[in-house]
């Protein structure tokens, strides 16, 4: 069973790895474009048999009907390099498991899109139901190794949620957290973005409750079940 191939979940956060993780499953964490798929490259170049890939954990949403909490199966992924679509079998793997679920482009950003304005314009240039920093990598790397790639993203921010200042000033320009001390500033300068700042932390906790329904309806099995939906 070691030896049998496995399924790399590209994620942004810990937690979300955490819950994308288990048998057959390998968590890969950025956050942001950069270091995912460097971190993919690197776990593809060794001489483990991987299955393929599948971009896995929350995003923002761009379509405005989605709510927070609703789960989005990518059909194909908006890229620098232009549009790469999703396995087919991988996608309908997914969506059989989650019928509730959304198929859907994913528009793939560098940075965060962090105001509703910004994000009514991806959409109405675009189409994509919702963006995120990882996918687009994932599947750059996938194409690049010729593998299978999908992704089931949970709508984190809804469209006409806008993300406060005061919630990405503590992070660096790839994402990652570097203190507290920045957002203090951020909502000493403006307090008047604590409301947003709360409603966004209510958003974050129902998108995680959505992302840990999603994974128990894609089973522990999830690897192996994706592996063999692309068998002939």
């Amino acid at each position: 069973m070691s030896d049998a191939p496995r399924v790399l979940a590209a994620c942004g956060m810990p937690f979300e790895a955490a819950i994308a993780d288990g048998p057959g499953v390998v968590g890969v964490v950025g956050p942001g474009p950069w270091r995912v798929a460097q971190r993919l490259h690197a776990m593809l170049d060794s001489a483990a048999p991987w299955a393929g890939i599948i971009s896995f954990g929350c995003a923002g949403g761009l379509d405005p009907d989605l709510v927070c909490g609703d789960c989005v199966v990518a059909t194909g992924v908006l890229t620098p390099d232009g549009l790469i679509a999703t396995d087919p079998d991988w996608s309908r793997a997914l969506l059989d498991r989650l019928p509730g679920a959304r198929p859907g482009l994913l528009a793939g950003v560098d940075a965060p899109v962090a105001t509703a304005a910004a994000k009514a314009a991806l959409w109405r240039d675009t189409g994509a139901a919702a963006a995120d920093m990882e996918t687009h990598a994932a599947a750059l790397a996938a194409r690049c190794h010729g593998l299978p790639f999908a992704a089931c993203r949970v709508v984190l921010d809804p469209a006409w949620r806008g993300v406060p200042a005061a919630a990405l000033a503590g992070l660096d320009e790839g994402g990652i957290w570097t203190g507290a001390w920045a957002v203090l500033r951020s909502l000493a300068g403006a307090p008047g973005q604590v409301a947003s700042l709360c409603a966004l932390a209510g958003d974050a906790w129902v998108a995680r409750r959505a992302l840990l329904r999603v994974r128990a309806r894609l089973g522990p099995a999830l690897g192996r079940y994706l592996a063999l939906s692309s068998l002939p």
